[in-house]
């Protein structure tokens, strides 16, 4: 059979279990010990009536993953790696992600389950390497059909471009302006819904996408609610969002929840793209182990805290963490939260107990656990076909050398190499704009991946291609030039560590010439050392005027700078990475290539 009818045979078998509303180590989270006494989910209740036996409880298999952000291929470094606790307390690292294995470890884990859903948390698209950025994360999409994926909620990625590319991923149809990029096939979207309950359109108040769905089989059925962070405006570009309004992710949940409860869906799980922080970075950490919820903190906590109880399970994402917690729900029961940190390197199998007496979730009976997708098994041989596919058609862009590098440069750290790269190639940029630029700036969650040495194909080691570039600056933001007194330039330098950022300070990559000291033993602004902040040897003057340049984001005041929307004097350059590619090619060679920066601009007290 060809493979479009398979496809269209998979969507008519699937949509029969629908109804639509509007190998690692691993740490398993269990809510308590048993089922209710009378039961337990593999025993057939006694209740014989017509020649037949009935079973009142049904395990169902919950699938999930989040912050996808269109790695098809295994990501490169860290980013590609997970921590692991050993028995003895030591840690290892694991080699981890890539659809191709991804797709083999969520089909074997569903064999033998004849109830199984998988459901994602968000950020499955945007700031994609070029595999799928180039092509409008069609790719990614088409990955998402083939992994089966029923449901997922938005993410504030998924506004990278805007609410209306977000419905021609959903529904289907060619680029706009890119058009179709295979001829004589046209994108047909996805074939699982997105959630965005808490995303209205301004105009008609009324949510842009379906706020719940059902997933039904024979007579069990479960609700899935999706939200994303209601502060997505402050992490999104300013035209990502426009015309639209977030919600708060606590009132929305509660209220479809109750929606459906009148529908007399009882057992109910929200997706909600944002999450938590575990107090250790491995993925099978229990951060059960000091007591139900205390190992984790975070937006999620108190989110999960005041979620109705009729929620049964909370699937998470954004923070790219990875976590089986029980957090109390208002009435102080315990309730499982989960996250598979991100770029499809965990998957999380959860274990939901329906009871077909009541029809809702055996809450004591819930659990979980986070799972490797280790690249020790075999590829999936359609994943395998799809990567090479659009491969083929990025290659004439993706292979071209941009620049050469001696070694890796990271993207971790409070200040990062690949961070100071960038900034110095910002404010290269900015001089070429006007000669009087100072200084630049560039926010750490822009830096999606660093630099490896090592070649990924065949264009030899320590050289830079464009698709590696796109990878780590993959938003299109513009490179732009503001005003500002030096007075405004130390505000900046607090706000990463006061108001919307003092819980989770986000340090500022900075370019060349610009010094100062962080002292993270104290607390808020005073984080700062104000009498530390140096350009190229002298302190700042409050009264006098610098001119910084900063991507289009930032100077919008993205990411909790309100101060950085306050420049005067704009002037709106070329975009982030063209202003990496060039610089790179100005500055290296294959016989001269990139030292990795030292990273010493900020110095860090702990």
């Amino acid at each position: 059979m060809p493979a479009e009818s398979q496809a269209r045979q998979r969507r008519r078998r699937r949509t029969h279990l629908l109804l639509a509303g509007a190998a690692g180590l691993a740490t398993a989270g269990a809510l308590a010990a048993a089922l209710p006494a009378t039961a337990t989910a593999e025993e057939s209740s006694a209740r014989h009536g017509g020649g037949y036996t009935y079973s009142r409880y049904q395990d169902v298999q919950l699938l999930s993953f989040n912050d996808l952000h269109g790695n098809l291929e295994p990501p490169a470094g860290s980013s590609g790696r997970v921590t692991e606790l050993q028995a003895d307390g030591t840690t290892k690292t694991i080699d981890a992600g890539g659809v191709e294995y991804l797709a083999t470890h969520l089909r074997k884990a569903r064999e033998g389950k004849k109830y199984s859903i998988t459901a994602a948390g968000g950020d499955m698209v945007g700031a994609s390497p070029l595999i799928s950025g180039l092509f409008h994360d069609e790719p990614t999409i088409e990955a998402l059909n083939k992994l089966d994926l029923d449901v997922t909620s938005v993410g504030n990625h998924e506004f990278d471009e805007g609410a209306r590319e977000l419905g021609r991923l959903q529904k289907g149809g060619c680029h706009p302006t890119a058009g179709c990029y295979v001829e004589g096939e046209e994108f047909e979207g996805a074939d699982f819904p997105y959630l965005a309950a808490n995303v209205l359109d301004e105009k008609t108040n009324r949510p842009i996408l379906k706020p719940y769905w059902v997933w039904k089989k024979k007579d069990v059925k479960v609700g899935f609610i999706g939200v994303t962070l209601e502060d997505t405006p402050g992490v999104v570009s300013a035209d990502g969002v426009k015309g639209l309004k977030f919600k708060d992710e606590v009132e929305t949940i509660n209220k479809y929840a109750r929606v459906l409860q009148a529908q007399g869906v009882k057992s109910i799980v929200a997706l909600i793209h944002e999450g938590g922080l575990p107090a250790s970075g491995a993925y099978n950490y229990n951060c059960d182990s000091p007591g139900a919820g205390d190992g984790i903190s975070g937006p999620i906590v108190d989110i999960a805290k005041n979620i109705t109880p009729q929620v049964d399970a909370l699937v998470t994402g954004h923070t790219h963490a990875a976590y089986v917690c029980t957090i109390p729900d208002p009435s102080g029961k315990p309730r499982m939260v989960t996250s598979a940190a991100s770029f499809g390197r965990l998957y999380t199998d959860t274990t939901l107990t329906y009871d077909r007496f009541t029809g809702d979730i055996a809450r004591t009976a819930v659990k979980s656990a986070n799972h490797v997708v280790t690249r020790d098994v075999a590829k999936a041989p359609d994943m395998t076909e799809l990567i090479s596919k659009w491969n083929t058609l990025a290659a004439p862009i993706g292979n071209r050398a941009i620049g050469y590098i001696s070694a890796d440069i990271p993207n971790a750290g409070t200040e990062s190499p690949m961070g100071d790269l960038i900034a110095d190639a910002q404010l290269a940029h900015g001089k070429e704009l006007d000669p009087e630029t100072d200084l630049a700036l560039m926010n750490p969650g822009g830096i999606r991946a660093p630099l490896t040495y090592a070649a990924k194909g065949s264009e030899g080691d320590g050289v830079v291609t464009y698709a590696e570039g796109f990878t780590v600056q993959p938003f299109s933001n513009t490179v732009n030039l503001q005003d500002f007194t030096g007075a405004q330039l130390i505000q900046v330098l607090k706000e990463q560590v006061s108001g919307t950022n003092a819980a989770a300070p986000k340090i500022l990559q900075v370019s060349s010439g610009l010094t100062y000291t962080l002292d993270l033993t104290k607390t808020g602004a005073d984080r700062v050392v104000t009498d530390s902040v140096r350009l190229n040897g002298e302190a700042i003057n409050p009264t006098a005027t610098y001119r910084v340049a900063t991507n289009s984001f930032l100077a919008g005041g993205g990411d909790g700078f309100p101060t950085l929307g306050q420049g005067t004097n704009d002037l709106v350059g070329s975009d982030d990475l063209a202003a990496l590619e060039k610089y790179l090619t100005a500055n290296s060679s294959a016989t001269n290539p990139i030292t990795p920066p030292a990273a010493n601009r900020i110095t860090v007290v702990r």
